[in-house]
């Protein structure tokens, strides 16, 4: 096989390393690409490598699955467009004299489920695109671009031919079924139609570089037990969109934004994913920005916080002290009835040492074991059809803390129990459990003691990725649905909130993260070129910006700031160039 069938091939691993890349392996006809100088991702033949469970439940390589951050069309599908949500964000203000800021010189990258770029919404007046390339990962029968074995590339002048011909898709396979990246995109950098009158997006006048991921292979799709109609996304396919991306700074020298609306519940929630920290070291290069969606699990119930300790009080779900230096506490998941399964992620605090027991609605239990560095446990039920598998990571080589890994496999429905128990001396005693974004479950399955707060998903967690929770923007109040904050560890995330509630998009009135970080997306633009293009601050990077966004939010006077909903405020483009003359 070449390395575009490895790629592609359900035959072959993806694999996420951070370590140089040993010469034998080279040798060997290795598929792999270089993700700068900072991971290889490599596509390796199952035949001889390791023993799949192993493969599996190795967090550090095993790449996680994104979803959308959107909501569905909670708005009126065909209703008019409605600038409200542009003109809170202070966007149309800055859009007109005397700054004329709309994207003009700046590249926005939207790494999502493509484009429908035959929308007028994303031309020029005189009908040409206003789109540099697609690269399309799921159409293999046109060239990819350098480097990356896979997909087609799509031009400007190729995209500019298909616009003229009488069947654009003969010239230009490429399409959006799914609209959600077209959404995106014609929010932050939709044209102005009929003088704004028909559709604005934030900067119309952008280019726009548009990456459409392929849908994540069968063996990942079946091992964090998705649902068939779900769409997911390999974290290997989105480093690789931004690595693309990011190569249009150096060909065009010009500012890049970078787009994400998507998201993921895996991960530590403290930025430690091979993907968050890419976009770390995109986003703190001059001239660079990422936006992330927080998704919108907030109120989905899908996070607990728990604490153990010496004293710990019975009650309240607790086991109390067993006289050896051990506490524990008792966490309640609800499942409902035919569920696929789900995977549950315990992370704990160094120096505790953390195990779990589990008892089924039926009664059923499975024992505490105190797992060693990296060991995999397989349990099947004998009463019922269920069947878990526990991993374990002492120290998970991304975030140093403890892991553990949970595979529920058809859980009967009813109250399952995991007891969490920490051995030896308590130092801290803080863990978390995340069960899978909504829309990566089937059926029902949340806690019955949730946190609504760190459910922002990754990679919004990053540390200098621009990260925005979800507000409404007609009455200024906070999205129930929308992530919050903090971080795992404590660091101030989101940045800020940004309208993404009935927000006016081609397809309709829609709601989601996603369309806030896509109107966040559109207003960096806009600061991109006052910053960069028009040479204010020609160095100017996302840990900047953020904190020139910061200065500028809305705030109310009943809150205290940085908090967990709002992180620093309302984005507001008006205030942040106040702030920036002394206003």
């Amino acid at each position: 096989m070449d390395c575009r069938e490895r790629i592609l091939s359900e035959d072959y691993y993806d694999i996420i390393t951070d370590f140089p890349l040993r010469e034998e392996l080279l040798e060997d006809d290795l598929c792999y690409i270089a993700v700068e100088n900072l991971y290889n991702l490599i596509y390796l033949n199952k035949e001889g490598a390791e023993p799949e469970n192993d493969y599996l439940y190795t967090h550090r390589i095993l790449p996680k699955l994104y979803g959308l951050m959107q909501e569905g069309n909670l708005g009126l599908p065909g209703a008019g467009f409605d600038p409200n949500n542009l003109i809170v964000s202070g966007i149309t203000q800055i859009q007109r004299e005397p700054l004329n800021l709309t994207g003009r010189g700046c590249v926005l990258v939207v790494i999502d489920t493509g484009i429908d770029y035959t929308s007028p919404v994303f031309l020029n007046s005189d009908g040409s695109s206003r789109i540099l390339a697609i690269w399309d990962q799921t159409i293999q029968t046109g060239n990819p671009p350098d480097g990356l074995f896979y997909g087609t590339e799509y031009i400007r002048e190729e995209i500019n031919r298909a616009l003229a011909a009488p069947n654009p898709y003969e010239i230009v396979e490429s399409r959006d079924e799914i609209g959600h990246g077209t959404s995106m995109a014609a929010v932050a950098a939709g044209s102005r139609l009929e003088n704004g009158l028909t559709y604005l997006g934030a900067a119309p006048e952008a280019d726009i570089v548009v990456v459409k991921l392929k849908p994540c292979k069968r063996y990942l799709r079946d091992f964090y037990l998705l649902p068939e109609e779900v769409p997911a996304y390999e974290e290997t396919d989105i480093m690789l969109g931004v690595l693309y991306g990011n190569r249009f700074a150096d060909t065009f020298r010009r500012p890049v934004v970078f787009c994400l609306g998507i998201g993921t519940s895996y991960g530590d929630h403290a930025g430690s994913s091979a993907l968050s920290r890419y976009l770390d070291s995109i986003a703190v290069r001059r001239s660079r920005a990422v936006v992330a969606a927080g998704g919108n699990e907030g109120n989905a119930d899908h996070h607990f916080q728990g604490h153990l300790s010496r004293n710990f009080a019975a009650g309240n779900g607790a086991a109390g002290n067993t006289g050896n230096g051990n506490s524990s506490q008792t966490v309640e998941i609800r499942v409902g009835e035919n569920a696929k399964g789900f995977l549950l992620h315990l992370w704990g605090t160094v120096p505790d040492i953390f195990s779990v027991s589990v008892r089924s609605p039926g009664g059923e239990t499975i024992p505490a074991i105190r797992l060693g560095i990296q060991d995999v446990i397989t349990y099947s039920f004998i009463y019922e059809r269920t069947k878990i598998t526990i991993a374990g990571e002492l120290v998970e080589p991304g975030s140093g803390e403890e892991l553990i890994k949970m595979r529920i496999v058809n859980p009967t429905p009813g109250i399952w129990s995991f007891e969490v128990v920490a051995s030896g001396e308590i130092h801290n005693g803080n863990f978390h459990m995340w069960l899978p974004i909504t829309e990566f479950l089937n059926t029902e399955v949340y806690f019955l003691t949730p946190s609504p707060y760190i459910t922002l998903t990754e990679p919004a967690m990053a540390a200098s990725v621009i990260s925005v929770s979800t507000y409404n923007g007609n009455n200024n109040s906070f999205y129930i649905n929308s992530g919050r904050g903090f971080s795992r560890t404590g660091a101030v995330r989101p940045d800020f909130s940004a309208p993404g509630v009935n927000i006016s998009t081609p397809r309709g009135s829609q709601t989601g993260s996603s369309l806030a970080a896509a109107i966040t997306a559109g207003a960096v633009t806009q600061f991109m070129q006052w910053a960069v293009v028009e040479q204010n601050n020609v160095v100017v990077e996302s840990r900047e910006i953020k904190n020139y966004f910061a200065r500028g939010a809305s705030r109310s006077f009943d809150a205290t700031y940085p908090n967990r909903e709002w992180g620093y405020g309302r984005l507001n483009m008006v205030g942040t160039f106040d702030a920036l003359i002394g206003v």
